[in-house]
């Protein structure tokens, strides 16, 4: 209890202090108070004199959409991930290592290569339907009358990831200049080239799926216990998994979308957070799309800092990251793996 006292204001803190430094940084240094004027003056249409116009230009077009599109994708990733660890009851699970991102990428190169007039929403609704048919076969390769297997549904991801980066590769082969430099940053994962689209597409996706998981966070605290013995308790456990199946896909399929592979938030940040609050997900999917937020936010912070004036693709910092703790996981894990 002492814990969720203290946690939530915490990250919170972080949550402000991570988003104005993501505003403040970059190659045109801006102090973080002017940096707060000019997002006042942008939120509420008032000039207060403090901010130059070229600070505010860059603030409004490039680091204002840039920062609230990380901080709406990593609170997604990590909500989706905390789901599928509920849903499969192993901290192991996550969109990119079940195949999930992967599936949706390969959605979304089909429709940068062979449908380039579609369009960014296009793209998006590619991304959305390859991630859910990703999901579907993974869950149904994994599932069995006595539940999901944690083996299978890891192999199961192994593979569709395998065949999507295979497709990846057939569509890289066929792609134009332009095209293979939108898929060359989608396999890497990038928040340099935020939108404002896609920032409101990525805002109404966390909207849509933090309302309903955090519907559904009781539901998943009665599956921690079993699937059996949530049918017992009265839950319909096959319309829950397909719904927030549904859900996963749409916000990783977004996200995507948005961003490109994006791997390890979904994986970490729920089980940092489950360490701390333990697992109930009242507690666990709202700790963890703040948390998920703050340290995407934070992860591009270093992707544009650490070779500037060039800037790395986010999705290698958050692998850099994230793959040494999922190493340390496995370790943890192998007994239960075998």
């Amino acid at each position: 209890m002492d814990n969720r006292r203290w946690l939530w204001p915490s990250l919170l803190a972080a949550l402000v202090i991570t988003s104005l430094m993501s505003v403040s940084i970059g190659p045109l240094q801006i102090s973080p108070s002017v940096s707060f004027s000019a997002v006042i003056n942008w939120a509420t249409q008032l000039d207060l004199g403090s901010v130059a116009p070229h600070e505010q230009l860059v603030i409004d077009n490039v680091r204002l959409p840039r920062t609230l599109l990380a901080l709406a994708v990593g609170a997604v990733l990590a909500q989706c991930g905390a789901v599928m660890q509920g849903l499969f009851r192993n901290p192991l699970a996550d969109p990119g290592i079940i195949g999930v991102s992967s599936g949706a990428a390969l959605g979304a190169a089909i429709c940068i290569v062979l449908f380039p007039q579609g369009g960014e929403y296009m793209v998006a609704l590619s991304a959305f339907i390859a991630g859910l048919a990703t999901t579907l076969i993974v869950y149904r390769l994994a599932s069995n009358p006595s539940g999901t297997s944690v083996v299978l549904l890891l192999l199961a991801g192994v593979a569709i990831a395998a065949l999507a980066g295979a497709g990846i590769g057939l569509l890289t082969y066929m792609a134009d200049d332009m095209a293979l430099r939108d898929l060359t940053l989608w396999q890497l994962g990038s928040i340099a080239g935020a939108q404002w689209h896609y920032v409101i597409l990525s805002l109404i996706a966390l909207a849509l799926v933090s309302w309903q998981f955090n519907r559904s966070a009781k539901a998943l605290n009665a599956l921690l216990l079993g699937e059996a013995e949530a049918r017992h308790l009265g839950l319909d456990v096959d319309k829950l998994k397909l719904r927030l199946i549904v859900l996963c896909a749409i916000g990783v399929g977004i996200s995507v979308a948005a961003t490109g592979i994006i791997g390890f938030i979904g994986l970490v940040v729920p089980h940092l957070v489950r360490m701390m609050v333990g697992p109930d997900n009242k507690q666990l999917l709202p700790l963890s799309a703040m948390l998920g937020a703050a340290l995407l936010a934070l992860a591009d912070i270093g992707a544009r800092s650490l070779v500037a004036p060039s800037e790395l693709p986010v999705g290698l910092v958050t692998a850099l990251l994230g793959a040494p703790f999922f190493i340390v996981l496995l370790l943890k894990q192998r007994h239960r793996l075998v």
